[in-house]
């Protein structure tokens, strides 16, 4: 009887001492662990604020724009280019580091309410198609116009893009009459490399934009060839170069210098230090070298230019450089948007930050920029930067600075005199280059006999016609060309040579051109002598 008593309680007993384990054991974990350890943690002040504003606010205000407001302001507290990228951004924002798109290839601009092919791509799936440069672009799909005021360029540019192998049926003016045509998309490659070219016998010239993925690809392509040509010297330009992906400008000093000789380190709070030697032998390493830089040249550029520098591997000419020494990692959001957070400063060989002061706030940080322009240049590009820390010496002796950017070897102050103020109006207001465009259309017959660049600039002198055109032209927009000196006119003339040449050969085209009248290059080239 004894027995099965026990047998029917004793389940009932365990029960009982479990329960009472349990309680006293919650008990124990309030009273000796953190609080919430097992919680969810409660919402912040910013997350309560974006409700409020969703819910509560006068007007309809976009959750997306709320939260980039608020991600934008709190890393302007932090630096200057730790940024925040929405989700609808980041794919156009991508595709600059990727070196591609997918799309059909061409150049447009907006002129008069009217999409104008500026350039084709050549060998594109435009191209393919048949479209030109001078056709005016109608209607995408038959019903979706891209004329008109309301004509918007990100959405014209988004009709173009899509998936590879997807088509997009055009609609376009040339010569008055409407035409169609078929385009099958395909991936389109955008080029870091503007131009490389032989200026001199001997002496080679490349151009890079910015760092992208396949930055060090093509360097070495257009290296070759120029080697190829018997290229014993080289100028890199660096000019307007705003930076991109540190990794592709190591790789391109790592063809200059020699042994496993230190390009750059890295380091922050979170970040221990991270050092890029060189890895291969350079194909590069003795032949004279010169870096051209100014006041846009920014981040990766600086890093090849300072190892450069350092090292006493090339003569660095032109204007201080912008000063950003801050190093971006890209962050997934949740919601698909991104960040770029500053995380790592970057230090030259000699252990150099030319990272410029922000102390002062976002703007003041940017308006140093425009500043520079507004003191005796020479003698600011020739003194160390405001910003500089201590100073540090090269094995040959030279003097190099920290903070406030690369300040060049030899400098060549801006020449505002260069430049008439009827010239910058023309700039200002895109007429010279849309008169160019329309020139080149107009005259396509008589400009694409020259079937390259050297013959072009040998055997096309633009004169008195073009320049009553021009003054003809620029009247629509209120610049009178009347007070213009023989000086600025050759100037403005030789301008509109070059964008002519943009329509034939694009950038390589362009600064063939162009660069026969640059004082930088010019410099450049008589150094190397």
């Amino acid at each position: 009887m004894g027995s099965r008593k026990l047998q029917i309680w004793l389940p009932l007993l365990f029960a009982i001492v479990m329960i009472v384990g349990m309680a006293i054991g919650f008990q124990l974990k309030e009273k000796t662990m953190a609080a919430r350890f097992f919680t969810v943690s409660s919402r912040s002040s910013i997350q309560e604020l974006t409700e409020l504003i969703k819910n509560k606010y006068v007007d309809k205000v976009s959750e997306d724009s709320i939260n980039a407001l608020v991600a934008t302001q709190l890393l302007e507290h932090l630096d200057p280019h730790s940024v925040f990228i929405p989700a609808k951004e980041l794919s156009s924002v991508n595709e600059e580091m990727m070196g591609n798109f997918q799309g059909i290839g061409i150049e447009f601009r907006m002129i008069n309410d009217t999409v104008n092919v500026m350039s084709v791509m050549k060998d594109g799936p435009a191209e393919k198609a048949g479209l030109l440069t001078g056709d005016q672009l109608l209607a995408v799909a038959d019903t979706i116009a891209v004329s008109g005021k309301k004509a918007d360029a990100d959405k014209i540019r988004s009709l173009f893009r899509g998936e590879v192998n997807s088509k997009v049926k055009v609609k376009f003016l040339r010569n008055k009459a409407i035409q169609s045509v078929t385009i099958t998309r395909s991936v389109i490659p955008v080029s870091s490399i503007d131009a490389a070219y032989m200026p001199e016998p001997g002496k080679g010239y490349i151009r890079i934009n910015k760092f992208a993925e396949r930055t060090y690809e093509e360097f070495m392509q257009q290296l070759e060839k120029l080697q190829a040509q018997k290229m014993k010297s080289l100028i890199l330009d660096l000019r307007g170069n705003g930076g991109g992906l540190m990794k592709e400008a190591v790789d391109i000093a790592d063809e200059f210098l020699d042994e496993d000789k230190l390009i750059v380190y890295t380091e922050g709070e979170h970040a221990p230090r991270m050092e890029y030697r060189c890895k291969r032998p350079g194909l590069f390493e003795k032949g004279d070298l010169v870096i051209l830089i100014d006041e846009t040249s920014a981040s990766a550029s600086e890093v090849l230019a300072g190892a450069l520098q350092d090292w006493d591997r090339a003569t660095i000419i032109g204007r201080r450089s912008f000063g950003k020494g801050l190093v971006q990692q890209q962050f997934q959001l949740s919601d698909g948007a991104a960040v770029r957070l500053t995380v790592a400063r970057y230090f030259t060989p000699l252990g150099r930050n030319i990272q410029k002061s922000y102390d002062k706030g976002v703007k003041a940080y940017q308006d140093e920029l425009i500043n520079r322009f507004h003191q005796n240049d020479s003698l600011v590009q020739k003194s160390k930067p405001d910003s500089a820390g201590k100073t540090y010496k090269t094995h040959s002796g030279k003097i190099v600075y920290g903070g406030g950017g690369i300040t060049p070897d030899t400098v060549i102050a801006f020449d505002s005199t260069r430049f008439s103020n009827q010239f910058i109006q023309l700039l200002m207001t895109g007429s010279l280059n849309n008169f160019a465009y329309q020139y080149f259309v107009q005259n396509s017959a008589l400009f694409r006999q020259f079937k390259t660049p050297e013959s072009f600039s040998a055997g096309y002198l633009p004169g008195n016609a073009e320049w009553q055109s021009l003054s003809a032209y620029a009247k629509k927009d209120r610049i009178d060309l009347a007070p213009v000196d023989a000086v600025g006119k050759a100037t403005i003339l030789w301008r509109f040579k070059a964008l002519v040449a943009r329509h034939l050969w694009r950038d390589q085209g362009y600064f063939m051109i162009s660069n026969q009248q640059d004082p930088v290059v010019r410099r450049a080239l008589a150094i190397l002598k």
